[in-house]
């Protein structure tokens, strides 16, 4: 069973293929949890289980279910600064919520990481199309580590990041079989294959390929290539991942995804024990949402990434 997740504020947020946890440290030391099932489309259509556009769906449920995890830990933050209990964070984002937090997410990658680079490499005197595209290319994937690096010099993002890591060494020690306690799971590894970040530096590599077939148009219909492609990209973006993701020891995946693998050092940082004890408790509860849900309606399988 493929298990993913995010880190949040204060926390981290596991997902199965029937259920999603977050588990947050509180002001006072105590661990709160919260689990919600996953209603997959995917499940009830097969046509959206087709190579790339299954990667667009799981990709589309992931980012409406880490929004609403960042919810819930936004909500026990604002429960412990202002004393209350946090009983209300289980309480979901309105649909107009969450599509202006897609509209800002979204909007924010498209026109820094998409739009911008064709737009200054239009601008610079080049002729060939080949070399239109990787230039491009270049200055997409500068911008991305040029971003991280950056946001990784924050203090206050650090613990995020070591969050971030919490969650990988958790799923790296129970795709191990390994027993889930804080002093077990710190020697594993805080790289993941299936980690969001590599999946980012994918999808800008495979953008050189598809945009090569699209050329060199006018200026509107560049942009509007760039973006109106970016599902197609991401879906064949999570076919790699996913593909590394089961084939995880094979020396030439290895060296595929090794550019994705070293990026991951910029948004992981070595977690305490403390850290791996919610991240353990949000892997938990997962599994144990997962566990009744596939006894109540039986198996359904979502690929997730970590």
């Amino acid at each position: 069973m493929s298990v993913g997740g995010q880190a949040v504020l204060e926390g981290v947020m596991m997902r199965t293929p029937s259920s999603w946890s977050v588990a947050v440290r509180r002001a006072d030391g105590e661990v709160a949890t919260l689990s919600e099932p996953v209603h997959s489309i995917a499940a009830r259509r097969r046509w959206l289980r087709l190579p790339v556009i299954r990667g667009i769906v799981s990709l589309g449920e992931s980012l409406v279910i880490g929004f609403r995890a960042l919810a819930v830990s936004a909500g026990y933050a604002a429960a412990d600064e202002e004393g209350g209990s946090g009983e209300d964070v289980s309480a979901e984002l309105s649909r107009g919520q969450l599509i202006f937090a897609f509209a800002i997410a979204i909007g924010f990658t498209v026109v820094v990481f998409k739009v911008s680079p064709a737009l200054i490499t239009n601008l610079l005197p080049i002729d060939s199309t080949g070399i239109f595209v990787v230039v491009e290319g270049l200055i997409r994937v500068s911008l991305l580590i040029a971003y991280l690096a950056a946001i990784s010099l924050i203090p206050d993002l650090r613990r995020v990041f070591q969050y971030h890591a919490a969650e990988h060494k958790a799923i790296n020690a129970y795709e191990d079989g390994a027993e889930l306690t804080p002093e077990k799971v710190q020697r594993y590894s805080k790289i993941h294959v299936r980690c969001g970040t590599a999946f980012l530096l994918w999808v800008m590599v495979i953008a050189v390929f598809v945009f090569a077939l699209v050329g060199r148009p006018s200026w509107p219909l560049l942009i509007a290539s760039r973006v109106l492609l970016l599902p197609v990209i991401a879906g064949l973006a999570y076919e790699l991942i996913r593909f590394g993701g089961k084939h995880p020891s094979n020396p030439i995946v290895r060296t595929l995804l090794a550019p994705g693998l070293w990026l991951q050092s910029l948004t992981t940082r070595e977690p305490t024990l403390d850290q791996l004890e919610v991240s353990i408790n949000a892997l938990k509860h997962a599994l144990d949402a997962e566990e009744q849900a596939r006894a109540e309606r039986g198996d359904s399988r979502v690929e997730v990434m970590a």
